[in-house]
C-alpha cells in the first residue's frame, strides 16, 4: 500500500514538473524559435535546473515536439467540437467564436504552430498528414452534407476552414500589427468583439442558403 502511494506521488510529481517544462518552453519557444531557444533557459523558467530537466527531457528537440503536440491538440478542439447533427450556422457561428476566443487566450500557442509551418513543418509533417488531415476530411464530410441538404450555400469546404483559420488566427499571430492600426487604446474585448461581429455577419451570411 506504501509503495502505491508512493508510485501515484511520484507520479503527481512528474506530471507538475512536466507541465512547467513545457509552459516554459511554450515561452521560449514562440519568443525565439526553436534555433533561438537554449535548455538553460527552459529550465531556468520551469524553476529548476538543467540536469532535472534532462532527467525528463533528454532535449531541446523532445520538448519541442512535446509542446508542439500539446498545442495541436489543443488547438484542433474546436474543429472535433463541430456537430454533425446541429444547425449548420450555428456550429459555424460556434467554431467562430471558439477560435477566435482560443486566440485572445492563447496566442503563444498559435504563433509557436505557425512558425513550425512557415519552417515547413520539418518536425510535425507527419501529423499534418495524418491526423489533422483525418480531423480535416472528416469535418469537409459534413460541411458537403449539410451543402448537399440546402442547408449552406455551396462553396468548397476545405477552403472555408482554411479562410476561418486565417481570419481568426490572425488576431493572435498578428496582434502587434491589429493594435498599431486599431490604435493601442483600442482594448483587447473590443477588437475581439470586433472581429467576432465582422466574421459572423460577413462568413455566415455567404454561407446562407439562397
Amino acid at each position: 500500500m506504501a509503495r502505491a502511494a508512493e508510485t501515484r506521488r511520484r507520479t503527481r510529481i512528474q506530471e507538475e514538473k512536466e507541465g512547467r517544462i513545457l509552459s516554459s518552453a511554450l515561452d521560449i519557444f514562440a519568443q525565439n524559435g526553436f534555433a533561438g531557444a537554449t535548455l538553460d533557459e527552459i529550465a531556468a523558467g520551469a524553476g529548476m535546473s538543467k540536469p532535472n530537466l534532462i532527467y525528463y527531457f533528454p532535449g531541446k528537440e523532445q520538448i519541442y515536439r512535446a509542446v508542439l503536440g500539446r498545442t495541436l491538440e489543443t488547438w484542433l478542439e474546436p474543429l472535433m467540437a463541430l456537430d454533425p447533427a446541429g444547425e449548420p450556422l450555428a456550429e459555424i457561428r460556434g467554431y467562430i467564436r471558439r477560435k477566435l476566443e482560443m486566440s485572445r487566450a492563447r496566442p503563444q500557442e498559435s504563433r509557436l504552430f505557425a512558425g513550425e509551418i512557415l519552417a515547413g513543418a520539418p518536425l510535425i509533417r507527419d501529423v499534418l498528414e495524418g491526423e489533422l488531415k483525418d480531423l480535416v476530411d472528416e469535418k469537409v464530410a459534413v460541411i458537403r452534407a449539410w451543402i448537399a441538404d440546402g442547408k449552406l450555400a455551396p462553396h468548397d469546404p476545405y477552403h472555408l476552414i482554411f479562410a476561418l483559420w486565417a481570419t481568426t488566427q490572425h488576431y493572435a499571430d498578428f496582434d502587434t500589427q491589429v493594435q498599431a492600426v486599431l490604435g493601442r487604446e483600442t482594448d483587447e474585448s473590443a477588437r475581439y468583439a470586433g472581429a467576432e461581429r465582422f466574421m459572423e455577419e460577413v462568413i455566415l451570411r455567404g454561407l446562407r442558403p439562397e
